[in-house]
């Protein structure tokens, strides 16, 4: 016989999340484990980062990074997306100060294990950030980049292959080349 599962508020979730030494999603009263990062993931976060992080620092924009959770009211889901970007005040969620709700831009590094959720339900959930105008999911495999951009009601689509293209954050005013975003990636071990 199956135990029912037990529902998890909020408040509970962002409690054992402090000690916890692993990150969870939360959604719909349940914990989820993140999945674990490859080598090839985290160089092309730092380099994402450090790009955007040099082309911001003198404007109005924090670029914030792997360990930064993004509350997403609507759905009430906790995430850690790899790199944001909040331009002007940081709203954080009232229940917890680290917690963000105001990303302009949000990039995600695809992995297989988890591109289908990130592709589909996560933005979905995404998409109703009222702040929110581009998301940008880095290919870890090969030098591709998907681009999703609100323009009024509808969001549009734009992807980016090989080593010469560039990417394009239109909300920030920024290009960065892939070549850029994927230096030093192991290909060998991808």
């Amino acid at each position: 016989m199956l135990q029912p599962k037990h529902f998890i508020t909020p408040e509970e979730y962002l409690e054992l999340e402090k000690s916890s030494p692993d990150k969870h999603e939360y959604w719909n009263g349940e914990m989820y484990m993140m999945a674990g990062t490859t080598r090839q993931h985290n160089r092309i976060t730092i380099n994402t980062t450090k790009a955007l992080d040099r082309l911001l620092e003198r404007r109005p924009y924090s670029v914030l990074a792997m360990d930064i959770r993004l509350r997403i009211q609507k759905d009430d889901l906790y995430t850690y997306p790899d790199v944001m970007v909040v331009c002007g005040k940081i709203e954080t969620d009232p229940r917890q100060q680290d917690t963000v709700m105001n990303p302009l831009v949000i990039v995600e590094g695809l992995a297989d294990s988890t591109q289908g959720y990130d592709k589909g339900k996560k933005f979905k959930m995404y998409r109703t950030i009222s702040s929110l105008q581009e998301y940008a999911m880095i290919d870890q495999t090969q030098p591709y980049v998907e681009v999703y951009r609100r323009t009024g009601h509808f969001w549009v689509f734009e992807a980016l292959e090989g080593m010469d293209a560039v990417l394009m954050l239109k909300a920030l005013e920024v290009e960065i080349a892939l070549a850029e975003i994927y230096a030093q990636v192991d290909w060998e071990s991808a």
